[in-house]
């Protein structure tokens, strides 16, 4: 019965949330909410834009140091372990791993804005 319960309330509460969400935004439309381009973008112009590479690389450099911290976060906790040498090497290596790949962004020139 709990289960029941459980799953009643849990539908319940998603369908007065979706409700919520589709009926709410409608009720306050000026002129910049229903343009389509409400970011400020000119509509009337060119959807063409040159897209900077160097951007991307940024980017993606971002992407692979932020995924380092995640990948590194639980190593405080993994110390607690009974096998300690394999955990630190694994951690160096990937630690190694990335400062390399660093060194070669940085001996490439790919982190520079300017072309």
């Amino acid at each position: 019965m709990n289960v029941m319960l459980t799953l009643m309330t849990n539908v319940t509460l998603a369908s007065l949330l979706v409700l919520i969400a589709f009926w709410l935004p409608q009720l306050n439309i000026y002129t910049d909410k229903a343009s389509p381009y409400e970011c400020g973008f000119d509509p009337m112009g060119s959807a063409r834009l040159p897209f900077s590479m160097k951007f991307f690389l940024v980017a993606i450099t971002f992407l692979l140091f932020d995924l380092e911290i995640a990948l590194l976060l639980p190593l405080p906790w993994a110390s607690q372990t009974n096998k300690l040498t394999t955990m630190l090497i694994m951690a160096l290596l990937l630690i190694s791993l990335l400062a390399a790949s660093l060194a070669y962004e940085w001996t490439e020139k790919g982190l520079e804005w300017t072309e």
